[in-house]
């Protein structure tokens, strides 16, 4: 678990856990056939989240999952990374975190920058989920994915 250091010490655990690993894929049926036929892994119903504009659906590794997206329009950000992307790839990875206010709050203060307009944004599971600058992150886009006790 992450720690973030104050003055007087260490603070409560703030990035608890590896959510998922999230790939951009062109054809969600066809990759979910892909890891089914060559790996062996059970690919879940796919799912739509019309507010991000993707179609996606998980592979339960019991510790972390991968999720496959897909983009379900044209605007949607997956599309404008397939189009520089066109066979897919990584797209982003998801860490997990008890109080999304609090830690976005915490990396606020630390100059880590919160994509996005400052509305709430959910997960097709209904959690409350926020994207770190890639440059905040070693160049990486990090989603934060709010998990409740």
């Amino acid at each position: 678990m992450l720690r973030m250091p104050r003055n007087d010490g260490w603070d409560d655990p703030m990035l608890t856990s590896l959510s998922h690993v999230s790939i951009a894929v062109p054809d969600l049926d066809a990759a979910a056939r892909r890891l089914r036929e060559t790996y062996g892994l059970a690919v879940g119903e796919p799912r739509m989240n019309l507010e991000q504009g993707v179609r996606l659906a998980y592979v339960d590794l019991g510790n972390a999952k991968i999720e496959l997206m897909e983009p379900s329009r044209p605007d949607s950000p997956i599309a404008k990374f397939l189009e520089r992307n066109p066979k897919g790839g990584i797209h982003h990875f998801s860490l997990g975190t008890d109080d999304m206010a609090s830690t976005a709050a915490t990396l606020g203060r630390q100059g880590v920058r919160i994509l996005g307009d400052g509305r709430l944004q959910y997960n097709v599971a209904g959690e409350r989920i926020a994207f770190i600058h890639p440059a905040d992150f070693l160049g990486a886009l990090v989603e934060l994915e709010e998990h409740r006790p």
